[in-house]
């Protein structure tokens, strides 16, 4: 009897687990190298002046490389996720 009153608060803690770690999803890695402001990176010690084309084409591909990241991070994970489900008898 005690196991049946038991399931609900259990079903009920996995959720919110599961539902937990799928709020980080989106975050940049942490070592993906683009941890810097980037503000402080494209101005390069002050040679560069914010709003100049030079400025607006790092920003740009600052954005383009946190972006890449964040992509090759979620197909990684997806990939795991994928193997996992094929190959369940074999641990990765």
């Amino acid at each position: 009897m005690q196991f049946t009153t038991l399931r609900l608060p259990i079903a009920l803690v996995l959720m919110a687990l599961v539902l937990g770690s799928c709020s980080h999803r989106g975050e940049v890695p942490v070592n993906s190298g683009l941890t810097e402001d980037d503000d402080t990176f494209c101005r390069a010690g002050g040679k560069v002046a914010s709003g100049s084309s030079e400025y607006v084409a790092c920003r740009k591909d600052r954005d383009a490389q946190r972006g890449s990241t964040i992509d090759r991070a979620d197909r990684k994970q997806r990939d795991l996720g994928e193997y996992m489900l094929n190959n369940p008898s074999r641990p990765y």
